[in-house]
């Protein structure tokens, strides 16, 4: 890992997240009777855990509101879920007052358009693999993995290891 990647990484205390494209492959599927229905990546919520046990919160701001998301927030104990907000600049900026933390201290990842604004003002900011290219040009890193298929967990990794907590993942 680049030294000025491992630095930033180094001072994330918070990690928020966006939904489709990102803890999703961005796959909208409605069965017969109309109902939603999302898939997510095991893999992504065991490191969501693990950052959680190691003391650093997680949460999502998403564009889209989706009982199957809140559904995941709760199996994950994820306590800061903004749903149905494009602008998430503000609800970043309340999360960062909540922990006392700046902006600089939250890593973010995103996919697409919406996502820039707060991408360029966090302190560590990544896109998966099938992100916008608008998106992938100005994050400081775009995962080796696409959304929804462990780009999170990749992110993850990349924090534990920049704190040398990783003892704990494979």
């Amino acid at each position: 890992m680049k030294k000025e990647l491992k630095e930033k990484l180094f001072k994330i205390k918070m990690l928020i997240l966006d939904v489709d494209g990102v803890l999703t492959d961005g796959s909208i599927v409605y069965s017969a009777s109309g109902e939603e229905i999302k898939t997510f990546n095991v893999h992504d919520g065991y490191g969501i855990e693990i950052l959680k046990q190691h003391g650093i919160p997680v949460g999502i701001i998403t564009g889209r509101t989706s009982a199957i998301v809140e559904r995941r927030a709760l199996d994950l104990k994820i306590e800061d879920l903004v749903q149905g907000t494009i602008d998430k600049v503000p609800v970043a900026e309340n999360f960062a007052k909540k922990y006392n933390i700046t902006l600089e201290e939250i890593a973010f990842i995103g996919d697409d358009l919406f996502d820039i604004p707060l991408l360029q003002k966090v302190g560590f900011s990544a896109a998966p693999k099938n992100a916008r290219k608008e998106v992938k040009r100005i994050v400081d890193y775009v995962t080796k993995k696409e959304g929804g298929k462990g780009a999170v967990r990749e992110v993850i990794d990349m924090i534990l290891e920049a704190k040398k907590l990783k003892n704990e993942l494979s």
